[in-house]
């Protein structure tokens, strides 16, 4: 029988529990941990299959020098030789680490250690920047100190949630669920306050559609507005927090951007409910504004007292698995560890705490900044650990001009082909999920054990094992002589004392001393309490503070009249570089949409399910075309997954600029002024086969991992010579003239399906599905192949809406036109909706589109 091992998801920062059976060389049985408190057994989609990830395909398991394979010694040695040579010509500030939230915290703070302490630059920044930089410093300004002041169990007791730029349904699914729990159980009220009527925002009891960069001027309004009600908390606001002098008589009337009715609607609930969490999320903090959005949140709830007590307070949700663990231990270039700054008194207990010879003298480069040094030769020796700038970095085309500038770019990664290491001088092979030993911290600041479940493949090594050889050929070997992954969260924990000798709740001191066996044994814990505020900020003098904050100017440019946003996807993970590999999680969006509101499209002259081209200052990119009435009009909508690797366009972060918020750094994601045409091309084709297939360049094509294979969307403006892209093979022809439609199948000598292609100048290309999957068919029938179609009809269950149980969206309908009224009743009847529920607010809308003809036929 299978053991299991408990172990945390690899994927957001809900932080979930999982218990792993392996069951065989690199396969594994995955479920929720029960006794976890961040979950309780639950998991969303991605953590459900985690298990279709964790094989070796694309797998970098050998240390590379070019395209070379090289041992260790010979890479890292070239890497320390280059390291000090480039040091020694231009000083420490000439090199970088780019880390990342899929890090854990051990590596972390080895890297933190070796950069901050022994090279002596901060110029390590993380990819936590691009997510909640502003989170971070709105903390800092409200609190004294980067503290998330709620718990998971808030949600619980709060009578009213406000989720602000949070499509919370599909992008924290077990958080959601918890929330739909708290509404099931006490009636607790919902508002959604997000530009995009996403599916979280149709299930809210009120959806407030600001605009984009709005939020500082409602929650503005939204102060006033308890002011004139007289519902502010003037004994808490006097005895716990620091007032601007002129602040609370200077909250005038504001207009809220939003309707009258909207708002009022929105003032009426936030008065009738003092036990309030607001979950604030990217859409938030990725902003041009995002630090004075998070503290006018914070304001609302201070000036309110509505913190420091069971189902209140505001909830910065994290996005990555360990950003709260990098936030810790320093990773972000303008602290230095452990929550301390660079004052003289902290750099001083952190040099001597690390008896580091080279304290670095303040803050370093953040992300954006730190990209523009490397293309403008500032910086000459980049190491990028776990993440992928040249595709998640906004103005992804200056990135990749930088890295490939870059006179030393070393890249530790798991894939071998991501864009980022296409440019790389040294890539250096790093564990993977499933192979990796160490902890992560949550977005309620809980710290979890992940646990390896697979033996390290190949020569791939532990991210703070091949830091700590690393620091070794630098000279420092002694202060990174590490015996594992426990020695290195025993100094971490230790080090905490230094926070709280600064005045910092931050504290893992009780755990500095755990052996070995009680490390790997660790359960898990929050750390602070459910309220680390309770007691008084971090601030001198113990108070918090009100941060008064305006609303920023928004810039109208002719050339570019739309305003684009970017996002994730419900079952898609960054650069889909893990999830991507999975052809259960790739069923639901397999192509890069444009979401535009019908208005915008019918203007610009755009079709459902056509090609249109979004181009801003920064560049332009090709996407599929979906019209949507949930888009505010003048707004477009895009997924920031796609990656060369899998389109040719749909590159999202090609579009948005540079523009910072001025205190954190954070880039501005989600309002880039753009303008969008339509694309028509002279001809559009599917191919499935069983391997991807090299393409010649093409107007358009993306591919989608399906069983048995992959599923390629192409179309062009040039004849396609189908010669050079299907497989060597038996080929059988049928060309439809009424259809006006080619069809080719490819069968290996062992008879065995290849591929198929479609292409078509003027008609409509058949369903994908069916044709998909016929590769992991033993029995696939070229006749029916060459008529799109099997010869006996089968039930279509339509677009698939939960990929946990592969159920499709005319399978709901059918239950609900026979009698499944309800969310649950479709659950009971198909099993929809029954794990992760992030297909809940799908099955919803499909549910009532279904039961609405009667309900007006009765009436």
């Amino acid at each position: 029988m299978a053991r299991a091992i408990r172990t945390t998801c690899a994927y957001c920062g809900v932080g979930c529990g999982i218990r792993a059976e392996v069951t065989g060389e690199r396969t594994v049985r995955i479920a929720g941990d029960p006794e976890h408190p961040a979950n309780f057994g639950k998991l969303c989609s991605k953590g459900t299959h985690l298990g279709e990830t964790v094989g070796l395909e694309g797998r970098l398991l050998h240390p590379m020098i070019g395209k070379a394979h090289a041992g260790w010694d010979e890479a890292l040695d070239l890497a320390a030789a280059r390291m000090r040579a480039t040091i020694a010509e231009h000083g420490p500030d000439s090199v970088a680490f780019y880390v990342s939230g899929q890090l854990l915290t051990e590596d972390y703070y080895v890297a933190n250690k070796l950069m901050k302490g022994f090279i002596g630059s901060a110029n390590i920044d993380t990819n936590s920047r691009l997510c909640m930089a502003s989170a971070v410093a709105a903390h800092n300004r409200a609190f004294g100190e980067d503290l998330v002041p709620c718990t998971y169990d808030d949600l619980d007791e709060a009578d009213l949630i406000l989720l602000v730029g949070s499509n919370t349904a599909w992008c924290h699914p077990v958080v959601w669920q918890r929330i739909e729990a708290a509404r099931a159980a006490r009636g607790t009220k919902l508002v959604v306050i997000d530009p995009r009527r996403t599916e979280t925002a149709e299930q809210a009891d009120l959806h407030v559609a600001v605009a984009p960069d709005g939020d500082v001027a409602l929650f503005n309004a939204l102060l006033a507005e308890m002011r004139d009600r007289g519902l502010l908390d003037t004994a808490f606001l006097a005895n716990r927090c620091e007032v601007p002098e002129g602040f609370v008589d200077g909250l005038a009337a504001r207009d809220p951007g939003v309707p009258h009715a909207t708002f009022a609607a929105l003032a009426d609930l936030v008065a009738a409910h003092p036990r309030m969490v607001t979950l604030f999320s990217q859409g938030a903090n990725q902003s041009r504004s995002g630090t004075d959005k998070g503290n006018a949140i914070i304001n609302l709830h201070l000036a309110t007292g509505r913190i420091n007590r069971a189902g209140a307070g505001p909830f910065s949700i994290t996005g990555q698995p360990n950003a709260m663990g990098g936030r810790e231990v320093g990773g972000l270039a303008n602290t230095l560890a452990c929550h301390l700054g660079f004052s003289g008194e902290e750099r001083a207990d952190a040099a001597m705490f690390w008896n580091a010879p080279n304290i670095c003298a303040g803050p370093g480069l953040k992300a954006v900044d730190l990209f523009r040094a490397v293309h403008d030769g500032r910086v000459k020796f980049l190491w990028v650990m776990a993440t992928n700038p040249a595709v998640s970095m906004p103005d992804a085309g200056f990135v990749r001009e930088a890295l490939a500038r870059c006179e030393t770019l070393v890249v530790s990664d798991v894939m071998a082909d991501t864009d980022t290491a296409r440019l790389a001088h040294i890539r250096l092979p790093a564990l993977a999920w499933g192979e990796k030993d160490g902890t992560v911290t949550n977005s309620e600041r809980r710290v979890s054990r992940q646990r390896a479940l697979f033996p390290a493949p190949g020569e791939a090594r532990a991210d703070w094992a091949i830091l700590c050889d690393f620091a070794r050929r630098m000279g420092w070997g002694r202060a990174f002589d590490f015996a594992g992954n426990a020695a290195v969260f025993r100094e971490y924990a230790a080090m905490t004392a230094l926070a709280v000798r600064h005045g910092r709740k931050l504290d893992l001191t009780d755990q500095a001393s755990l052996s070995d066996a009680e490390f790997d044994a660790l359960e898990p814990f929050i750390w602070g309490g459910a309220h680390p505020l309770a007691k008084g900020a971090s601030h001198a003098g113990g108070k918090a503070r009100l941060i008064a904050v305006h609303p920023a100017p928004i810039a109208h440019d002719p050339a570019y009249p739309l305003r684009l946003n970017t996002g994730r996807y419900r079952d898609q993970w960054h650069t889909m570089t893990r999830t991507g590999l999975s052809p259960t999680l790739s069923q639901h969006r397999r192509e890069p949409l444009l979401e535009v509101h019908p208005a915008d499209a019918a203007r610009e002259g755009l079709a459902d399910g056509g090609l249109a081209r979004v181009t801003t200052a920064a560049g332009e990119s090709l996407f599929r075309v979906a019209i949507s009435d949930g888009q505010r009009p003048g707004d477009l909508f895009v997924p920031m997954h796609w990656t060369d690797e899998m389109a040719s366009g749909g590159r999202a972060n090609r579009l948005p600029l540079q523009e910072t918020d001025p205190l954190s750094g954070q880039p501005g994601f989600k309002d880039t002024p753009a303008r969008v045409e339509a694309v028509a091309p002279q001809w559009r084709a599917f191919l499935v086969s069983r391997t991807e297939v090299a393409l010649p360049p093409l107007l358009w094509w993306s591919r989608a991992r399906v069983a048995g294979g992959w599923l390629h969307e192409l179309a062009g403006e040039e004849a396609l010579d189908l010669a050079l892209v299907l497989p060597e093979g038996d080929w059988l022809e049928a060309v439809d003239m009424a259809r006006g439609m080619r069809r080719i199948v490819v069968r290996g000598a062992d008879g065995a399906l290849l591929a198929a292609c479609y292409l078509t100048r003027t008609g409509e290309l058949p369903a994908r599905d069916w044709v998909a999957g016929q590769l992991a068919s033993t029995a696939a029938d070229t006749r029916e192949l060459l008529a799109a179609r099997p010869a006996k009809p089968q039930a279509d269950r339509g677009p698939i809406v939960c990929v946990c149980h592969g159920v499709g969206a005319n399978q709901i309908r059918e239950a609900a036109l026979c009698g499944a009224a309800t969310v649950e009743a479709i659950g009971t009847e198909t099993c929809a909706g029954t794990n992760c529920g992030s297909c809940r607010p799908a099955i919803a809308r499909l549910l009532e589109a279904a039961l609405t003809p009667e309900k007006e036929a009765a009436e």
